[in-house]
């Protein structure tokens, strides 16, 4: 019983203090890695690479995979929040609250696959914090486009068209995500199997879409709507206001430019989303 008692604590131990190669060994495993569409540019470029080092400090702690998942949450609504901040200082708050976001997205999945709690509640819980943090952050640069509130009351005509195009790009941002969804509804509903992150399973059929589709990846900008990138973007806008403004355009030029750029550029993603679907095989 004692020789019982004593494994039953060395398991938990070594379950609470593993190794940073035992770790990374089931919390990053290659299939992980290299995912094609669930796994972010910067978790593939550099956040998995420093990622480890904090989900080892979270396994030896009391929280849950679920728990991380709702830091991930909040953070992706500071964004949102940043953005509301006038001048560069808010755009440059939100891309460090983006990359905080992006950081702790992937330490929950490596807490849960450590301890082996990964489940339907977790894949909940991260599809609503994506979808309110990008559909928060894209009508924030509508929001933050509007300028000081008073605005709304002052020059109603100057700035509701701002206001309208952030909640435009917010509806289109959230149904473009959707779409990968109602993918994976749509086969679970007729009994087909769960079709898998790979090049292969997105592939096009030959014909005009496969080709409008090579042809976007030398300008992709289908994949601009995203908390990360949608934060550069405000940065960079914020950065030609700063410049700009002093050479006599007027306020907010380049954070009223983008949300009006944005749009139909969204549009055409969704249209372009929803043809590339219907032209491959996802769907049979």
């Amino acid at each position: 019983m004692q020789s019982e008692g004593r494994s039953g604590v060395s398991a938990e131990k070594q379950s609470r203090y593993p190794t940073l190669a035992e770790l990374r060994a089931k919390a990053q495993p290659i299939e992980v890695r290299t995912r094609k569409n669930a796994e972010h540019w910067t978790a593939q470029l550099y956040l998995r690479h420093f990622s480890i080092y904090f989900t080892m400090l979270l396994v030896r702690t009391r929280i849950s995979a679920n728990g991380v998942t709702g830091m991930m949450i909040v953070a992706g609504w500071c964004i949102a929040a940043a953005l509301l901040i006038p001048g560069i200082w808010g755009a440059v708050l939100a891309v460090v609250f983006s990359q905080v976001q992006m950081y702790i997205d992937c330490c929950d999945g490596e807490v849960a696959r450590w301890r082996g709690t990964s489940g339907a509640k977790g894949v909940f819980l991260d599809k609503v914090g994506h979808y309110t943090t990008e559909g928060l952050v894209a009508f924030a640069l509508g929001a933050r486009a509007v300028g000081e509130w008073s605005n709304l009351a002052t020059d109603p005509g100057g700035t509701y068209p701002y206001l309208l195009a952030g909640s435009m790009l917010a509806s289109l941002v959230l149904l473009n995500k959707a779409l990968n969804d109602m993918v994976h509804v749509s086969r679970a509903f007729n009994g087909l199997d769960k079709l898998a992150d790979s090049q292969s399973a997105t592939a096009l059929n030959p014909g005009f879409t496969a080709k409008l589709k090579r042809a976007a990846r030398f300008v992709p900008f289908h994949r601009i709507y995203h908390s990360v990138e949608l934060s550069l973007l405000a940065l960079l806008s914020s950065i030609v206001t700063a410049v700009a403004v002093p050479l006599g355009a007027a306020p907010l030029v380049g954070e009223r430019w983008l949300v009006l750029i944005l749009v139909p550029l969204c549009l055409l993603s969704v249209i372009g989303h929803f043809m590339s679907i219907m032209a491959s095989k996802r769907l049979s």
